[in-house]
């Protein structure tokens, strides 16, 4: 399986998040402490968002993060205030760039954590979905890719939370016809650079982690010295699949079936039920 986080917020170097915590992604590459695999090292992308295009910018490779210079690079230059960053573990299909998250469609940034079962007895059939239009778009051979593209057919640019259900629906119902008990596992991040959605959900009711992080103004009043948190905007939100380090009430899991959406303004906890499409 694989790690990532999505940050939105007050404009941060990219260094800030990706390697100074304490238990960093980069950290996580080599030793995490909740996923399927300590190591993730089938390669690793960061997209961000500025002010000077209207597309995210998208940095992949296929070597592990932990030893990557032009991330090092980038990380010490780059500054954004919205940026997904993952990690990968395959779970089958080629460790390739084009297989490497995040996945950009337009304005979109898309990355997943998870899996669809036996995903080669299904994967025409899913991709037979995908609206023609969008079916040469697809660079790789993961399922990831094949869901993101399916929720940019079920209506991603005008309903994001009900494509992503629909999404989900498709490769249940898609599955559960060929026999697959639990077809879908995921935590998914999706964005158009103004709002952040992440969704954690399993066919099984068993979902890999997900956490995010508290609001920074309880969080100020809990820690006064802290001086990260006296920098940052009250707008300021981490969405991981696991916790950056150990501060005391910084951290909160997201619920089994179930989506968060982040923006200005309030933020927001949903349930997440896959409809039929």
């Amino acid at each position: 399986m694989c790690r990532w986080l999505a940050y939105s917020g007050s404009p941060l170097l990219l260094d800030t998040i990706l390697y100074k915590p304490a238990h960093s992604l980069i950290d996580q590459s080599l030793h995490s402490r909740l996923g399927v695999e300590t190591t993730n090292g089938d390669g690793f992308g960061v997209g961000w968002y500025t002010d000077h295009a209207d597309t995210p910018a998208v940095l992949r490779d296929v070597g592990p993060a932990w030893n990557n210079r032009n991330l090092r690079e980038i990380a010490d230059h780059v500054e954004s205030p919205l940026f997904f960053a993952h990690i990968r573990a395959s779970t089958g299909t080629a460790v390739q760039q084009t297989n490497c998250h995040p996945f950009r469609h337009g304005r979109w940034l898309w990355m997943h954590n998870g899996a669809i079962a036996d995903f080669h007895l299904i994967r025409r059939e899913l991709c037979l979905l995908v609206d023609p239009a969008l079916f040469f778009d697809i660079e790789g051979t993961t399922d990831s890719e094949v869901m993101f593209y399916l929720a940019v057919t079920f209506g991603l640019d005008q309903d994001p939370p009900g494509a992503v259900a629909r999404m989900a629906g498709v490769v249940e119902r898609v599955g559960r016809e060929q026999g697959v008990e639990f077809p879908l596992q995921m935590t998914v991040a999706v964005s158009d650079g103004e709002s952040v959605w992440a969704f954690r959900y399993s066919s099984q009711g068993k979902s890999r982690s997900l956490f995010y992080s508290s609001r920074v103004d309880s969080l100020r009043k809990l820690h006064p010295d802290m001086a990260f948190l006296q920098e940052v905007s009250d707008e300021t939100r981490l969405v991981v699949s696991e916790p950056l380090g150990d501060l005391p009430g910084a951290w909160n899991e997201v619920p089994e079936s179930s989506y968060g959406v982040v923006r200005p303004g309030a933020d927001a906890l949903f349930p997440f039920t896959p409809q039929a499409a």
